[in-house]
């Protein structure tokens, strides 16, 4: 039986240009227009060399400490995908390095999103890639597998479909599904506007606060 080890094709993508629009939003604010519910969980830290990266989901699910799927991901990626694998949140081995994730930079690899840990960041930091990980350990991995590849898989308590929408920033990792990216990220376009409308306001000393009183009374709160 293959369930747990086997490799599908990832034909459908989100587009690249709807990638390039996302990029220019806050994962904050496009976590806020999909009622807060899309963004991977604390903790994914970013360690490569790009601060923010979006594109489509190339999912893995790898045995924690082994990156023999990982291996073949780098391979078979394409220019401007993201990696995003599930490692099982083990933080004791390291899944990928400076060599593995310096070879996916060359490939054009957008980024990777690796639940689970990383060594050599002195190297990492210096390289062409957006690097997300939940830990640093410099214990290396075995390569025995299984696993699988373009399947759907979980990241930081989300559902990842193959082809979906990543966006990641320095505060962590959005996934949107491929059928609703083009209205979030319009709708996040929109809410970034509104705060850059605010921060204005709050420079100029007119940032209106009516709202929270009323807000507090509205609830029952007693001296609002």
């Amino acid at each position: 039986m293959t369930l747990g080890f086997r490799i599908r094709p990832i034909t459908t993508r989100v587009p690249a240009a709807l990638c390039a629009r996302a990029a220019k939003v806050p994962a904050a604010n496009l976590g806020d227009v999909v009622n807060r519910i899309q963004t991977m969980r604390g903790g994914f830290r970013p360690y490569g060399g790009h601060a923010v990266v979006a594109g489509p989901a190339f999912t893995v699910r790898a045995r924690p400490g082994d990156n023999l799927m990982l291996h073949r991901a780098i391979d078979l990626a394409e220019p401007g995908d993201v990696i995003v694998c599930d490692g099982g949140h083990d933080l004791s081995i390291a899944l990928m390095g400076e060599l593995m994730i310096g070879h996916a930079a060359k490939r054009g690899v957008a980024g990777i999103v690796l639940d689970g840990a990383v060594r050599d960041i002195d190297a990492l930091a210096k390289m062409p890639i957006g690097v997300w990980a939940c830990g640093v350990t410099p214990s290396g991995p075995y390569k025995d597998g299984p696993g699988e590849i373009g399947t759907p898989t979980a990241c930081g308590g989300q559902v990842v479909m193959p082809g979906d929408l990543i966006l990641a920033d320095t505060d962590g990792v959005v996934v949107i599904p491929r059928e609703d990216a083009e209205a979030a990220v319009a709708a996040g376009e929109a809410h970034n506007a509104k705060e850059v409308r605010n921060q204005a306001e709050i420079e100029a000393g007119a940032w209106a606060r009516d709202w929270v009183a009323a807000s507090l009374r509205a609830k029952g709160c007693e001296g609002a």
